[in-house]
């Protein structure tokens, strides 16, 4: 072979290497710049997984040299009417209308929240007012009571039973959620006043999410359940056989006059709060106008409730209503909360873990660093 052609075969393997360099460079740079449009808008629309994909995004976000921090804010709350509540303020950061940016991560059960929360990954969630004192006593501080968002939901649905009162489940099996937070306790409380024993005179079955239950509680040609609203409305939608044989929330107050179910509430990690005091406050203000908005505009809140996959349209309208959204902060907050964390410590002091919350788990409103920057 003589050189010219050995140089040429030379240079063709170059041109041939510097072609497919370039090729592989161009596809990598392609498939960067299709990531990125998704990311956004997955930040933007609350459509996260949880809070590890958004590590970064609490305890950094806030406005620095007077600029809006475009970062979201992410929140946490639990399929149900704290979700249903800030459905208007979930369709303004998707719009990008909101005051600031935000994320949203619905789950179906509290402790999906709870590790996100007091590591501070989560900086702000909403969560059962019992978990919330809890929480609170664990963490020595860790988490700070904003407002309340739900008061009482439960109600026992029976299909196939006649129940007129609570001591007429003696001998009887129920089956409910939130073992460890407010129906646990709640049932504890009714119960003992009505001398019965769970687990003696009456057998409870706790699962892990309502939707368990409801499908569980479906499947059954008999049974009796322990449901929140909007759960209550969807499987009565579903089945005209079930009833709702009580209203926990009137048994409550028949037996604790003058006294109310707290059963949601919103909370912040502590040191999010200090540092960040100014976003949480926007928040706030969004999160009141957002409740408002829901309870308000049935229609409109309904619709939202299926485009963002909480419940459909039809049960939404027709839950909302029984779902007791609210939005209390400051003095009114501090008295019903403590009144209620008071009556359950009263039946047992594990609801409220150990002991009774003192002034710093309530946050009054007042400047807690000066910092009112976001």
């Amino acid at each position: 072979m003589t050189k010219k052609k050995k140089r040429a075969i030379c240079l063709a393997f170059i041109i041939i290497g510097i072609l497919a360099l370039s090729a592989l460079l161009w596809q990598q740079k392609s498939q960067k710049k299709g990531k990125e449009p998704g990311q956004e808008q997955r930040q933007q629309t609350g459509q996260g997984n949880g809070p590890e994909q958004s590590q970064g995004n609490g305890q950094e976000h806030g406005q620095k040299h007077g600029q809006k921090d475009t970062r979201p804010l992410l929140v946490g709350a639990l399929k149900g009417p704290t979700a249903l509540g800030l459905l208007p303020l979930m369709d303004e950061a998707k719009q990008k209308s909101s005051k600031q940016a935000y994320e949203f991560q619905i789950a179906g059960a509290a402790d999906e929240l709870t590790v996100g929360l007091v590591k501070g990954d989560l900086p702000l969630a909403a969560i059962p007012c019992n978990l919330a004192a809890t929480l609170f006593q664990k963490t020595k501080g860790g988490v700070t009571l904003l407002g309340v968002n739900t008061l009482g939901v439960l109600s026992i649905l029976t299909k196939g039973e006649d129940i007129q009162k609570i001591e007429d489940l003696r001998g009887r099996t129920l089956i409910s959620t939130g073992k460890g937070t407010t129906p646990e306790y709640l049932l504890q409380t009714l119960l003992s006043a009505a001398k019965l024993t769970p687990g003696v005179d009456v057998t409870i079955e706790y699962k892990k999410e309502p939707s368990e239950v409801a499908a569980l509680f479906a499947s059954y040609e008999k049974a009796i359940a322990v449901l929140p609203e909007p759960y209550v409305t969807s499987v009565c939608f579903k089945n005209e056989a079930v009833k709702i044989a009580l209203d926990l929330t009137k048994e409550w107050e028949r037996l604790f006059p003058g006294k109310t179910i707290i059963t949601g509430v919103i909370v912040a990690n502590t040191a999010f709060l200090k540092e960040h005091e100014g976003a949480v406050r926007t928040f706030l203000s969004e999160y009141e106008a957002s409740a408002k908005t829901a309870v308000e505009k049935l229609p409109e809140t309904a619709a939202l409730s299926e485009s963002f996959g909480i419940f459909p349209a039809e049960v939404a309208k027709k839950a909302i209503p029984h779902c007791n959204i609210v939005f209390l902060t400051g003095a009114e907050m501090k008295e019903k909360v403590s009144d209620y964390l008071a009556m359950l410590y009263a039946q047992n002091k594990k609801a409220v873990g150990g002991a009774l919350p003192g002034d710093e788990f309530y946050f009054d409103g007042s400047a807690l660093s000066g910092n009112l920057k976001n």
